[in-house]
């Protein structure tokens, strides 16, 4: 880091390019909105971004920002290969990738499919790890960058019916640990946010339970869900220059629930 230590300079994203995968909604679209207000250009992937794209771009723009649009089914691996060489064919280099993109399912173990359980693994550690292998190679060239896995409490806990989606995130850890091992004396940060409960569209069911959702809030200490946009003071800190001696971290932002 640069011996300007004013506080600009420390969380200025200004010149980087960042991809945010899962962009279009929710967490995604907060941190992709964050990345931008501090100066971060943004490259969005998602597999609705056909659909989406005019409102994030404009989203985007409106900070002062550039956006580029990339749609990708995070399902197949040759469409996330694709989506990797299109970012990387961009004509200037990717400085900050964001792993956001992910789905849920919510079954009994004994009653999950094999292919409930193949889907999960590929779009929410598979094809995490296609998007950093790829876009990592240009980083460790350069000797910089910043890389942030979206993890999360199951990373922790096994929580219940969700046995794929628990050994996905758990999976997330373990990378980006493994990552960080491998990539920090090589001048690329890997570390991870650790979303707690948040009101997005994934974790509406749990919302419109009215019984689980009052078990939920009560163990907060925090007293609330949090939103999108509470994670993205952390995903600032990570991909910024504040955060460069930070290697294989998993940051909590869930209002106080692990240490409950």
């Amino acid at each position: 880091m640069s011996g300007d230590s004013s506080a600009s300079a420390l969380f200025s994203l200004a010149g980087k390019l960042a991809l945010v995968s899962g962009a279009n909604r929710g967490i995604g679209r907060a941190i992709a909105e964050g990345l931008a207000a501090f100066g971060a250009d943004v490259v969005g992937v998602s597999s609705r971004m056909s659909v989406d794209a005019p409102a994030i771009k404009a989203a985007i723009e409106a900070r002062g920002a550039h956006f580029h649009a990339i749609q990708a089914d995070f399902r197949d691996t040759a469409d996330v290969e694709r989506a990797c060489s299109e970012a990387l064919d961009l004509g200037r280099p990717i400085d900050i990738l964001v792993n956001n993109a992910g789905i849920i399912s919510r079954a009994p173990a004994e009653s999950t499919s094999i292919n409930d359980w193949n889907t999960m693994l590929q779009v929410d550690l598979t094809s995490q790890f296609l998007l950093t292998r790829e876009l990592g190679k240009g980083m460790l060239l350069r000797g910089q960058g910043k890389i942030i896995f979206v993890a999360s409490l199951l990373s922790f806990q096994g929580g219940i019916n969700v046995v794929a989606y628990a050994a996905a995130k758990s999976g997330v850890a373990g990378m980006t640990r493994s990552l960080a091992n491998e990539w920090a004396g090589r001048g690329v940060n890997v570390n991870a946010i650790v979303p707690g409960y948040i009101a997005t569209d994934l974790s509406e069911p749990l919302r419109a339970d009215s019984k689980r959702n009052g078990e939920l809030v009560s163990r907060i200490p925090a007293g609330r869900w949090g939103e999108p946009s509470d994670l993205v003071g952390a995903a600032v800190y990570l991909a910024s220059p504040a955060s460069d001696y930070i290697n294989g971290v998993l940051l909590p932002v869930d209002g106080g629930w692990l240490s409950r």
